[in-house]
């Protein structure tokens, strides 16, 4: 079969190579699935590199979130174990930790579902308990992360500010339905924040940037709001000044949703359900904005990497040009 796979580590578009190789053989546990969609997340980015919290033995085949196909021709949703990732025709996961792919998604969207939105979820809901009518602020809003958050935002009934970096991306933050949209390259975000929520803040806020958002975020959240740190995309961790939290009467959430599958495991196909819920509902769809060919995979990860992107990249398999359960276009069936 044909897989990408990293052989030593660097920069996605230098060490990822394309390899024939023999099929996995899944262990003990284990499912052999066929990928019918692969959702690019930076932690594959990370992986290339070498800088993520796993570290698989080299040559790996990165690709953490697929659509998959069982032998009995089920289609779900699964994390990979690595080193047998996603970029690959056929990938391994444990089978306990299958889920269901929503009828109301196709491929690319259902491969584009797990990990982003079940993070927004849990930091939104369980973390941070964000109710109807509050604001919420959502940095990055028009990247993977970002984008589901602000539709669970909405969903949740809560007023979504989105933080964004380029007009290009504003325009996405607005079709996913941000109520404000700021521009940080033209926009002071403290200030613009402060005039749309009448100097109030923000009483929920999102950050996977870290870095000089966090910063922002110290200075934007409400009293008695709660910032969720969700990861760093800036390269740059920040150290919060527990004085200020203190005087401001704020909270700083920390999220780390792998956790949620070693320390409360069934809370996980909960959230699912609730996600199939909403996307049945039309409430929520993974805005997939580049349905990638299976031999354009590295430079994707790279670009993703750069933080030029929108939405959620989507690797597809040779034949599936579109990431239908079927591999046909909606002109097609119909």
């Amino acid at each position: 079969m044909q897989a990408w796979r990293v052989h030593e580590n660097g920069e996605p578009g230098e060490v990822m190579q394309r390899d024939d190789v023999d099929r996995p053989e899944p262990g003990a546990g284990q499912v052999l699935l066929k990928v019918r969609a692969t959702g690019l997340n930076f932690p594959d980015a990370l992986l290339c590199r070498g800088q993520y919290q796993v570290r698989p033995p080299l040559p790996f085949t990165p690709g953490v979130e697929i659509c998959g196909e069982t032998e009995d021709g089920r289609r779900v949703i699964a994390t990979p174990t690595l080193p047998y990732g996603g970029l690959a025709e056929y990938a391994v996961a444990d089978a306990a930790s299958l889920l269901p792919a929503p009828e109301a998604l196709d491929d690319a969207e259902a491969a584009a579902l797990h990990i982003a939105y079940q993070t927004g979820w849990f930091g939104l809901h369980r973390r941070a308990a964000l109710k109807e009518g509050e604001t919420l602020l959502v940095h990055a809003a028009a990247g993977g992360v970002g984008s589901a958050a602000v539709q669970l935002g909405k969903a949740a009934g809560a007023t979504v500010i989105g933080v964004v970096g380029g007009a290009d991306k504003a325009a996405v933050a607005r079709e996913l339905g941000c109520d404000t949209v700021v521009d940080r390259h033209a926009e002071d975000v403290v200030s613009a924040v402060k005039e749309a929520t009448g100097g109030r803040g923000a009483d929920v806020i999102y950050d996977p940037v870290g870095g000089a958002a966090y910063q922002q975020s110290a200075k934007l959240v409400a009293f008695e709001g709660r910032i969720v740190v969700v990861g760093f995309a800036s390269g740059t961790i920040p150290s919060p000044a527990l004085n200020h939290a203190l005087v401001k009467n704020y909270s700083i959430l920390g999220l780390h949703w792998g956790l949620y599958n070693l320390k409360d495991p069934a809370a996980v196909p909960r959230c699912h359900e609730t996600l199939t819920e909403l996307a049945a509902k039309g409430l929520i769809k993974p805005y997939v904005s580049e349905r990638v060919p299976f031999d354009a995979a590295a430079d994707a990860v790279q670009r993703l990497s750069e933080g030029v992107t929108t939405g959620r990249l989507v690797v597809l398999p040779a034949g599936r040009p579109d990431g239908s359960p079927d591999g046909l276009t909606e002109g097609a069936r119909a």
